[in-house]
């Protein structure tokens, strides 16, 4: 039996991961978690095949959560499910080592089929996303530091014209918070003005 710890801070997602899960006789869900400090204290406790990771919880954005759950547990398959199809956010998952990158719009069998290769030691990506970074590996090359998840949503946000305090309400960050991800976001973007950065667009590359 295939046992999974389902991490993901929407109770009506994770019940419904539960469900469609346990039609699967060979997968079972024994643990969950809502935020990043959650899951840290269950790997901690108890031993999991597998860890069905969204990106986006409380806590710890996606790549912070997944450098410290590799820092706990570095054997432990990482199934990274989200709503995220960024090729630069999957490609930094990537790099820290997660077994697995699916997007939340596959069906049930896609979803199981990747919790059963990466419980069996195979990588799984998504077809789609797989494509897209092929196709983008200039953008990661060289110098240039990989986005977090946090600074990714900041720029679509200021993307579709949104203020740093419209953004940091409903981020629920401060505004001061806002502005440093946004300078960071510049820095590893090479870009020097707001203009460049609201006409930027990952798959032009640099």
């Amino acid at each position: 039996m295939i046992e999974i710890l389902v991490a993901d801070d929407h109770p009506i997602v994770r019940e419904g991961l539960k469900t469609v899960i346990s039609m699967a006789p060979d997968i079972a869900v024994t643990g969950e978690a809502a935020n990043g400090g959650e899951v840290l204290a269950l790997i901690r406790r108890k031993k999991f095949d597998v860890l069905l990771l969204d990106m986006s919880m409380p806590g710890h954005d996606g790549v912070d959560l997944i450098k410290r759950v590799r820092a706990e547990q570095p054997l432990l398959p990482i199934l990274v499910l989200t709503m995220h199809g960024e090729a630069q956010l999957a490609a930094s998952a990537l790099k820290l080592g997660v077994a697995g990158y699916l997007t939340k719009g596959k069906d049930v069998e896609s979803l199981t089929n990747a919790i059963r290769k990466v419980a069996a030691g195979q990588p799984c990506i998504d077809p789609d996303l797989a494509e897209k970074i092929i196709f983008n590996a200039r953008f990661f090359a060289g110098p240039q530091e990989p986005l977090s998840e946090r600074e990714i949503q900041v720029l679509r946000m200021l993307q579709l014209g949104k203020t740093v305090t419209e953004i940091s309400v409903e981020l629920s960050l401060s505004p001061k918070t806002v502005s440093t991800h946004k300078v960071h976001l510049m820095r590893k973007l090479g870009i020097a003005n707001n203009a460049d950065l609201i006409r930027y667009r990952p798959e032009e590359g640099l």
